[in-house]
């Protein structure tokens, strides 16, 4: 999740790649996608979604995903998770 929040699509793509958990839960994000549409990562958004993601996984301070993204104005992940 830290890598996600963060935006560094490469470390995320290199956790991926060695198995890590595209839907592990955490804490205050609930999940990797919630912190990367949190910050309004659109690239970290797409690689994870594209890792089988779930859009609607509920959890974390925002809820999910879309409601992260949308709290932050993030109108072009919004798009992409529509």
């Amino acid at each position: 999740q830290a890598a996600a929040e963060g935006g560094h699509e490469q470390v995320v793509k290199l956790l991926l790649d060695k198995g890590a958990d595209v839907n592990a839960k955490g804490r205050f994000y609930g999940n990797a996608l919630q912190a990367a549409s949190s910050e309004g990562h659109e690239q970290t958004v797409k690689l994870l979604l594209g890792n089988n993601a779930k859009v609607n996984a509920p959890g974390g301070f925002y809820g999910n995903a879309l409601q992260a993204a949308a709290e932050g104005g993030h109108e072009q992940v919004v798009k992409v998770l529509l």
